[in-house]
């Protein structure tokens, strides 16, 4: 199933529901049942998104640097991280976000 983003203030973004749902996740808490972010809630849900980018970041580098190390992961990193970073993924609802609340227009989506 695709998720469709639209903004008066920029071109529809189309995602496939897991990553949407993952970055709405991010954005607005749990699962959200509305299909909107306000122009007042957009800094909100743009200082989230963010904020997990830098996160996911920082986990990564630490990852690569016990590797580089020789360090082993304990039992609680067996899973392998996404080979896509959530920078890449979060990249364009960023872009919507961020022309949205420059232009003061709510961001709503669908299936």
């Amino acid at each position: 199933m695709l998720f469709k983003f639209k903004s008066q203030a920029a071109a529809d973004l189309i995602m496939l529901e897991g990553d949407a749902r993952r970055l709405l996740k991010i954005m607005l808490g749990d699962d959200p049942i509305k299909g909107i972010v306000l122009t007042a809630d957009i800094a909100a849900a743009l200082s989230a998104l963010e904020s997990a980018v830098a996160q996911d970041e920082a986990a990564r580098q630490q990852r690569s640097e016990r590797a580089q190390a020789g360090i082993t992961a304990d039992e609680n990193e067996q899973v392998q991280p996404d080979p896509v970073r959530l920078a890449q993924r979060a990249a364009p609802m960023l872009k919507l976000l961020k022309i949205s609340q420059a232009q003061a227009s709510d961001v709503v989506w669908g299936v």
